[in-house]
């Protein structure tokens, strides 16, 4: 099986119920793998074959899907663009990638008429939204295709998608994605479509991203009625899920929190929520403590992964989320809440390990390494760089560092570029944020290592203050001495925000950086 038969199963089971809800449009299942189909086979007509590349910048629409599975019928490899990239980037990764037809949406031509000198490979430009005098027409390619499924001989092992990581520092590194890796996540992780069981899942995270991409390929596998919106905003969020009745969705934890934090929160009917992913960030412990007492009917799942293991490999489930039992099971749980990423899934192999790969012993803090079906071979075209992140025997070295517990439960402790040597002990950033956030006057936390000419580092706490609340740099140290110790945080900044990447994940380089200039 590819993921090309994910569509093709799903139409065939429940081909009138809604594959596709955008913006007041509803699209069925056997209409969208028809226009996938007509898409396909125009794109065949223009030379597109197997192994040429794709790329599209545009947000999440239907287009996109439809692109998708018209690319991966013809064998080609798809590159979703970041559309927050700047033009320098997007230049590096078209090239990089070596596309050969680029869709792109209308907030996006101007850009990319700009970068077209520059590009010379690329033979196609198609326009997804508005007819442009210089660019082939979506709609017209597709009204032109034929209707007819389109055959390939797909391997296993093909490339489906060429996704670029979005680095904070050199350039983006291309991640190679087979179509095995995302067959074995949703086979053993999704029930196929039924035609007496439906569901409506709210997608907001970007297509471009590894956990978008699995979660739509999930939900068309599992013949769930797609709700998508462009990008996300919390008000729309509300009232999409109010009135399409969704029954699942993918928050970022900084979603999340503006979602309970709402004001139109209890006001809005949220009823046939039934399951809520987060990822792709550190969730701070209160906003899910939250969440998990205002919706009590939810079943949270915190999904954990990276681009180059085709998105998740350890989820800690809705069992994990319910705080019941004894003190000490209570106190267990919690802990794992706060700081748990959960247990490896069951096609992939997670150890943790010391610089010289050796699996430290259980509790102690190391590299998560993992290994399976879904791990990307090699970084595109990039030798160097494969060499650094993948071993011998086929480990990723995810640069996240972590330990694990007696049950098998995987703790994070931060990424290896972010873990604080203080005098050559080690200081999880994670723990120290812990501590620090459970002053009741803190909403919010980050802390990094600066330089320090005695210790080498030190840490630092950047705080968010809640509402109406004041601090001193010596309250808040001292609030973490009984439970710190050495780690506690040696300077305290106080801040409106923390830097993010559009996925939520606190900037940590811009934060070191901002330090040290205010050292100066």
């Amino acid at each position: 099986m590819n993921t090309t038969d994910f569509l093709t199963i799903s139409a065939a089971i429940c081909p009138e119920r809604d594959c596709l809800v955008f913006e007041g449009q509803r699209q069925s299942f056997l209409r969208t793998n028809e226009r996938a189909n007509r898409l396909a086979n125009a794109l065949a007509g223009l030379g597109i074959g197997k192994n040429d590349i794709v790329a599209i910048l545009q947000v999440n629409c239907p287009q996109y899907i439809e692109a998708y599975f018209a690319i991966a019928r013809l064998g080609a490899i798809m590159v979703p663009l970041n559309f927050r990239a700047k033009q320098e980037e997007l230049v590096y990764m078209l090239g990089n990638a070596g596309a050969k037809a680029l869709l792109v949406g209308s907030r996006y031509i101007e850009t990319m008429r700009a970068m077209l000198p520059r590009l010379s490979a690329i033979q196609h430009i198609i326009a997804i939204d508005d007819g442009q005098p210089d660019m082939l027409c979506y709609e017209e390619l597709i009204c032109s295709g034929a209707a007819d499924e389109v055959f390939t001989d797909i391997g296993d092992d093909d490339v489906t998608v060429l996704m670029y990581t979005a680095g904070t520092t050199g350039r983006p590194k291309g991640v190679p994605l087979r179509h095995s890796g995302f067959v074995s996540y949703v086979l053993q992780n999704v029930d196929p479509a039924s035609p007496e069981i439906e569901e409506r899942n709210l997608l907001t995270v970007p297509l471009y991203h590894v956990a978008g991409l699995q979660a739509m390929l999930a939900a068309v596998y599992g013949g769930r009625t797609l709700v998508l919106m462009k990008q996300f905003e919390t008000t729309e969020w509300l009232k999409t899920v109010e009135q399409e009745r969704v029954s699942r969705a993918m928050l970022v934890p900084t979603m999340l929190k503006w979602v309970i934090d709402h004001p139109d929160f209890c006001r809005c009917d949220l009823s046939s929520l039934r399951v809520l992913t987060y990822g792709a960030a550190p969730m701070p412990f209160e906003v899910i403590k939250k969440a998990i007492a205002v919706m009590p009917r939810v079943k949270f799942i915190n999904a954990f992964g990276q681009t180059e293991t085709a998105s998740t490999i350890t989820a800690l489930g809705p069992e994990d989320h319910v705080i019941e039992g004894g003190p000490d099971v209570v106190e267990k749980k919690l802990k794992r809440l706060a700081m748990s990423i959960g247990r490896p899934l069951p096609d992939v192999e997670v150890r943790i390990v010391d610089e010289s790969g050796q699996e430290v012993p259980q509790g102690e803090t190391g590299e998560i390494v993992a290994r399976g079906p879904r791990v990307m071979s090699g970084y595109w075209r990039d030798e160097q760089k494969t060499a650094q992140v993948i071993d011998a025997e086929g480990w990723l070295h995810t640069r996240d560092m972590g330990w694990v517990d007696d049950e098998g439960y995987i703790y994070l402790a931060g990424r290896k570029d972010d873990m604080i040597i203080r005098g050559g002990e080690n200081i999880s950033p994670e723990e120290v944020e812990d501590v620090v956030c459970a002053h009741p006057k803190i909403e919010e936390a980050a802390v990094v290592g600066v330089p320090d000419p005695e210790w080498g580092q030190q840490p630092v706490a950047f705080v968010i203050l809640k509402k109406g609340e004041t601090a001193t740099t010596e309250e808040i140290i001292e609030s973490c001495r009984a439970r710190l110790s050495f780690k506690r945080p040696r300077d305290v900044v106080f801040v409106e925000s923390l830097p993010r990447n559009p996925m939520g994940k606190v900037l940590k380089k811009q934060l070191r950086e901002q330090y040290v200039q205010m050292s100066r």
